[in-house]
């Protein structure tokens, strides 16, 4: 379903609230409504009927109400539940702000949206290789099932924070934080 008015009708159907995080989708199951045409781009562009969202408090109000079930992708009501298309992650980690350092180091990271996160055992990172061209796809997980995808700036900062460790009798690269150590990759012999 492509109705142009579903956004608008989506947009008044949205909790507004000052808590940083999102709404308790998690709380609600309406019926599920259809798809509409929105898209949220590996870069982090929403796009509404092809066209980009450009008002940032639009973005914001939406990214709210996302939920993902299964691999599916949904902005979540009380009253109604519609899938949209996520090309990626549905967020980007756009800053990283460093605490400490070692063992005890805190990494956190700033989202497109501004939700902030303190990677560690509940917002854990994990690092991908795409099989054709061996570049790292890098995540940290921020709610529920919604990851954002660590953008390349903040990627060559993680490397730079760095430290070698062996896991398992193998050497591997990683970072630490809120206790926990993150291998990004093996060390080459």
């Amino acid at each position: 379903m492509s109705d142009p008015g579903k956004a608008g009708d989506l947009l008044a159907q949205i909790p507004k609230g000052d808590k940083p995080g999102g709404a308790p989708v998690h709380l609600w199951n309406p019926d599920f409504c259809g798809d509409i045409d929105m898209r949220i781009a590996r870069d982090g562009t929403w796009f509404y009927l092809g066209t980009p969202i450009g008002r940032k408090p639009m973005v914001k109000l939406f990214s709210s109400v996302i939920r993902k079930d299964g691999d599916d992708y949904f902005l979540v009501t009380p009253v109604e539940k519609v899938g949209i298309r996520v090309d990626d992650a549905p967020f980007i980690a756009v800053e990283l702000r460093v605490e400490g350092e070692g063992e005890t180091q805190q990494l956190r990271f700033v989202t497109n949206v501004e939700d902030e996160v303190v990677a560690g055992a509940v917002h854990p990172l994990r690092f991908e290789l795409d099989p054709q061209t061996q570049e790292p796809s890098p995540y940290v997980l921020v709610r529920t099932n919604l990851e954002a995808l660590i953008n390349r700036n903040v990627f060559y900062q993680l490397v730079e924070l760095a430290v070698p460790r062996e896991i398992d009798g193998v050497a591997w690269l990683g970072v630490w934080s809120g206790g926990e150590f993150f291998p990004i990759g093996p060390l080459p012999e």
